[in-house]
């Protein structure tokens, strides 16, 4: 079974810069890039646990704070010559408010 979960106001969510949102159990972070496509990913990276809504976003990916590694925020994989793969949650926008899809 899916979830459809608001986690706020479009508008909420600063270009290239992260949030983090709490839904039950799972901390997410979620990113508007600058094309305004919403992204949302598990926002622990696989290598030491760095808080990925704290990390830069450039284009489709995002640098972990902490050692700098390189996640694609669509599918979640990081990148060569790092090894690894995070949990990448479908997002919708309905009147103006961000939902996303457990």
């Amino acid at each position: 079974m899916r979830y459809r979960i608001k986690v706020g106001s479009l508008n909420d969510i600063p270009e290239r810069l992260g949030k983090t949102v709490k839904i039950g159990p799972n901390e997410i972070a979620i990113f508007r890039l600058a094309n305004g496509d919403i992204r949302a990913i598990e926002n622990r990276c696989p290598h030491k646990g760095g808080v990925l809504a704290e990390g830069m976003v450039s284009g489709e990916y995002v640098y972990c704070p902490m050692h700098d590694w390189k996640i694609n925020l669509k599918d979640g994989k990081v990148q060569a010559p790092d090894f690894g793969c995070i949990k990448t949650y479908e997002t919708e926008i309905q009147n103006g408010e961000v939902i996303v899809i457990l």
